[in-house]
């Protein structure tokens, strides 16, 4: 048998920069005590600032509302996302609308920023799939459950976005759970190679599950493992709302001009359970969970619109009862969905239905016409 003859790629560019691994920057603008480092925060105004804090004011209630709902069995099992809303709103806040949002399954208050209504997350849960369908424009994927399953799917809309040249980004949300699937490792590698305008945002909340983040990696942090595929990785104050905003919107004007992906890591807390199916006193020590709740980012940021004098008791009365009457509507709305018809369970499925769901459409309906 003859030698095996090797051919070397030809025209190859050679290696433009040299990486070096180095500490993780981490960034906070906002502590606990809503004491804010006005020299690195970034400019917001204040109707922007009010927008935030009631957008943060809604989650809660609506997360709040999904309990008791599911509680009372009006709602299936959900996942709250208690704790987790200011890395959320901040990133968010960073896009714009013709941006993309690719989610996970605790993303309610970035759905709610995106103008999907209470509605809809109520209807998801209850089983209904019109719950998926956001108004048009929304720009953002429905919610994904399979750890990690969503991340390629950004890279692959971000892929789209360059091969288009267009100037949106893609934006992806996971827990740190999903950083031990191959689907993420995959999803970076790919978007390093080759320099996809995507933002990967881990929201770090401790546990995935029971298994806490010790149990998970050996890394000193989530943020540097963007080292390792050519691209820069942030740790940011979860929990600070400037702190991701700010992050965010460095990732994002260097996504735009086609200077590769980023990964930001929000370094926050799951205060709730995993979802209502779980029971985190059984592996979670109280004390870190009594720990964590003085770093409510809810409380940290209303803290700073106080100093700022934007935030007082009657602005407060006047927030809580207007977002109490929206939950309340969309409660309503949501009961009076009734049940969707059949063919909703085929008529989305592909943009042009084929045969065969055609012909299974055809078999069931035959039963309908029974019942009449």
């Amino acid at each position: 048998m003859p030698p095996l003859k090797v051919s070397y790629l030809k025209n190859v560019p050679p290696i433009q920069k040299e990486l070096k691994l180095s500490s993780v920057r981490f960034l906070q603008i906002l502590d606990e005590q809503g004491n804010c480092n006005e020299k690195i925060k970034p400019k917001i105004s204040e109707s922007t600032l009010r927008e935030w804090y009631k957008l943060m004011v809604l989650t809660r209630k609506t997360d709040e509302k999904l309990f008791v709902l599911q509680r009372q069995g009006r709602i299936s099992t959900f996942a709250q996302v208690k704790g987790q809303e200011a890395s959320q709103i901040g990133s968010v806040g960073a896009l714009q609308k013709e941006d993309w949002i690719v989610q996970a399954f605790r993303e309610t208050a970035a759905m709610l920023m995106r103008g999907v209504p209470p509605k809809n997350i109520m209807a998801y849960y209850g089983g209904d799939g019109r719950g998926s369908v956001y108004p048009e424009g929304t720009n953002m994927l429905p919610i994904a459950i399979p750890v990690g399953s969503q991340i390629p799917h950004a890279v692959g809309i971000a892929w789209g976005m360059k091969l288009k040249k267009e100037k949106n980004v893609c934006l992806v949300y996971f827990g740190d759970g999903a950083t031990s699937e191959g689907d993420f490792h995959e999803a970076m590698n790919f978007a390093g190679v080759f320099q996809l305008p995507c933002i990967f945002v881990c929201q770090n909340n401790q546990w995935a599950i029971s298994v806490p983040r010790a149990r998970q990696t050996a890394s000193a942090s989530i943020a540097q493992k963007a080292v390792a595929y050519g691209f820069e990785g942030i740790q940011v104050d979860g929990n600070d709302v400037f702190a991701v905003y700010a992050a965010t919107q460095q990732a994002v004007q260097k996504a735009r001009v086609g200077k590769g992906p980023t990964l930001i890591e929000c370094y926050t807390y799951r205060l709730a359970d995993h979802t209502t199916s779980d029971d985190a006193k059984r592996y979670r020590d109280e004390k870190e969970v009594a720990a964590w709740i003085k770093k409510d980012p809810l409380v940290r940021f209303k803290k700073y619109l106080e100093k700022k004098k934007i935030w007082n008791t009657k602005y407060e009365e006047a927030i809580q009862k207007e977002i109490e009457g929206i939950v309340e509507r969309n409660v309503q709305e949501y009961e009076n969905m009734g049940v969707p018809p059949v063919e909703y369970l085929f008529n989305h499925m592909y943009k042009e239905m084929p045969p065969a769901l055609k012909e299974q459409l055809a078999y069931i309906k035959q039963f309908e016409r029974k019942k009449e």
